[in-house]
């Protein structure tokens, strides 16, 4: 029997494709998303609903095409859907009366809980659904405070205790848009799985352009931003790193899109970056389009795929859920109109739209410093039009548009919502995933900029001021332990990179080691950075940076350290080399042998105890330890070792022997002796 899809039905009616949806629930049909299908029967009474019988059959009344019970279209609530653990509100029918709950950005679940008035099991059963494992005595995830209220049917208010740094967008007060201004804008779709699962390569498909060949390892290392058309429609692509040491980078890809494809290798599976990227477009609240790639390599199994996600509670319409799903070869093309236009129709569906009219703010998707052109900063508008010559601000960091360039290195003179492009004029780098807005001019951009650098740095200083106890602490550890700690410089291309490096280096740990990074930036490696490594004796490693001619002079001859990566793997196999490389030799003690004190005679100036060597052996000159009811009461060495008075080096198991310990006479009867040697062993 043949099928016909939802979209399909709108299109050749002319209507939205959301218009049909709710259409065909109205009539009791069991239909989730614009690519859901149905028969050619029930598709003819979808038509008939929405536009009336034909003229050129005989009308009937629509009261027979109904189910006897509903003479009328009845609008039905969505069927449960057993896959998605949310917890829906307890009165939908009246929103108006919804509590309003404030609640600190720094309270624990049991508090957020308490709160809300729901149990605290409940709270946490849901946060483990969204993926995240957070206890009842942890602390509530902020980005996640007013979703989990939603489920519950608790409007959260969050209440935020001091500003932070990091990678949050921190625009001023927006004043809401006219609704007469508000147009369609393109989508913000982020591409997003798990490495060399082909998420580049997809992008190099879509795009037309070859952005893969130029990347060291053929791993993504940094986000870009691009745009491309579909059926005339623009749509805007986040090109998120794969790697699993961007997971900053990722999750804030996922903050700033409306769609997520998620790209998962049919031969590979559902893996652990997989599972990440899940979790960040759930947090985000995103719609996600599946792509089942490669399916065109021996051991593909698209089916498998499908059925390992619905352990993520991710179940694709295939399997009776919402989520659509493509099967795509993205070397060879094969599926690709399929998922541009599934892309698109989930636009549509969005209805998404923003107001050019208004003054431009948007995020910083990244920034670098250019050679050429100076502090530059690809952003991506998402309110307004930013055009040239405009004064913006962005954190603590000021500048003027004197120059965008879209995509494809064109310059351009606007851009509007959803249109990334890259800005020159800074000041100096912005941070990446920082918020930008445009001001009125450059000199209230330069006092908003200095008056955020100034919070910044009371809030650094506040965080980093030790108390007395913690000076007199760190004084002793700077005394009593300089071996095991790595000192490092850090130097990038791009304050993401920089970001990432510093986050993935601090989770290498060794006992007894620590590594310290004592300055990072972005730029290449100068002279002040040889000389803070002459005074500290730190290593400076450099991710896609070289060294300054003078500098790399000045590095050899002071016999300083310096290493340059491309692959940010690599130089993170380096980092855990050399911290083992700093700690000293572990001892690990060896059992030998243990004897039973059976009988005491006396030696000149000594006792000597003759004992029967009940396991391994007893060495002449071993370290011993004499126990007496399983307690320690001496430590020392074998000072004499005899069999029948005469001296040998060791005594196996089962023999008697005669043992002197070492200015120790205080043996008994009963008493054990045990022989160990202690061996240093480096670490590895």
């Amino acid at each position: 029997m043949s099928r016909v899809r939802i979209y399909q039905i709108a299109r050749d009616l002319g209507l939205a494709t959301q218009e049909v949806l709710q259409q065909a629930t109205a009539i009791g049909l069991t239909v989730k998303a614009a690519s859901s299908t149905i028969s050619n029967e029930e598709a003819e009474l979808v038509r008939f609903a929405l536009v009336g019988e034909p003229k050129t059959e005989k009308k009937r009344a629509p009261e027979p095409l109904l189910t006897p019970s509903a003479p009328k279209p009845i609008v039905q609530p969505d069927p449960p859907i057993a896959e998605q653990p949310e917890i829906q509100p307890q009165d939908d029918a009246d929103d108006d009366e919804e509590r309003v709950v404030e609640v600190q950005d720094t309270a624990l679940v049991l508090e957020y809980a308490e709160a809300i008035e729901v149990p605290v099991n409940e709270v946490v059963a849901k946060l483990i659904g969204l993926g995240r494992m957070v206890g009842a005595g942890q602390r509530m995830p902020r980005e996640l405070m007013e979703g989990v209220g939603e489920s519950f049917g608790v409007l959260v208010e969050v209440i935020e205790s001091e500003p932070e740094r990091g990678p949050v967008v921190r625009l001023r007060d927006v004043p809401q848009d006219n609704p007469k201004d508000l147009k369609e804008r393109p989508p913000i779709v982020t591409v997003m799985g798990h490495v060399d699962h082909g998420k580049t390569t997809l992008l190099d498909a879509l795009r037309r352009t070859d952005v893969v060949s130029g990347e060291a390892g053929g791993i993504t290392q940094h986000i870009g931003a691009y745009q491309a058309t579909v059926a005339g429609n623009p749509i805007t692509f986040i090109d998120t790193p794969g790697h699993e040491a961007f997971t900053t980078l990722r999750a804030r890809g996922a903050e700033l899109t409306d769609i997520v494809v998620l790209v998962i290798a049919a031969d590979d599976g559902v893996m652990p970056q997989t599972v990440e990227a899940i979790s960040h477009a759930r947090a985000a609240g995103v719609d996600v389009l599946v792509a089942i790639n490669k399916i065109d390599r021996p051991g593909a199994d698209p089916v498998g795929v499908r059925a390992k996600l619905t352990e993520q509670n991710v179940i694709t319409e295939e399997l009776g859920g919402d989520v659509p799903s493509v099967e795509i070869s993205a070397t060879r093309g094969d599926g690709l109109d399929d998922l541009l236009e599934t892309l698109d129709l989930m636009a549509q569906i969005k209805e998404l739209k923003a107001s050019p009219k208004p003054v431009a703010s948007g995020v910083v998707v990244d920034s670098r410093l250019d050679q050429g052109r100076g502090p530059v900063a690809t952003v991506i508008v998402q309110r307004g039009t930013l055009r040239r010559g405009n004064a913006l601000v962005a954190g603590a960091v000021s500048g003027r548009v004197r120059a965008m360039f879209n995509h494809e290195g064109k310059q351009v003179n606007s851009a509007g919502p959803s249109a990334p492009v890259l800005v020159m004029g800074w000041s100096k780098v912005p941070e990446a995933g920082e918020g930008f807005e445009v001001v009125k001019n450059e000199r209230r951009a330069r006092q908003m900029a200095s008056d955020q650098a100034d919070i910044d740095r009371e809030t650094r200083i506040r965080a980093e001021m030790p108390s007395a106890r913690d000076r007199f602490v760190h004084h002793l550890e700077q005394l009593q332990a300089t071996e095991g700690e790595l000192r490092l410089i850090v130097k990038g291309d791009l304050h993401g990179s920089v970001e990432t490096l510093r986050e993935a280096i601090g989770k290498i740990t060794r006992e007894k080691g620590r590594i310290s990074i004592v300055h990072s930036a972005v730029g290449g490696i100068n002279l002040n950075d040889v000389n803070l490594s002459d005074v500290t004796g730190a290593v400076i490693v450099g991710f896609n940076v070289r060294a300054e001619s003078k500098a790399a002079r000045e590095a050899r001859q002071r016999g300083i350290e310096m290493r340059s990566y491309s692959v940010i793997y690599e130089l993170l196999d380096d980092v855990e080399q050399m911290l083992v490389g700093k700690l000293a030799p572990e001892e690990h003690e060896e059992i030998l042998g243990t004897a039973e004190v059976r009988a005491l005679f006396r030696v000149p100036r000594a006792v000597a105890a003759g004992c029967f060597v009940t396991e391994g052996r007893i060495s002449q000159g071993a370290d011993a330890r004499l126990y007496r009811n399983d307690v320690v009461i001496y430590t020392g060495s074998v000072s004499s070792l005899r069999r029948f008075k005469q001296d040998v080096e060791e005594v196996p198991f089962g023999l008697e022997c005669g043992i002197v310990l070492e200015r120790y006479n205080d043996v008994k009867e009963g008493d054990l002796i045990e022989a160990f040697a202690v061996r240093e062993v480096v670490p590895t």
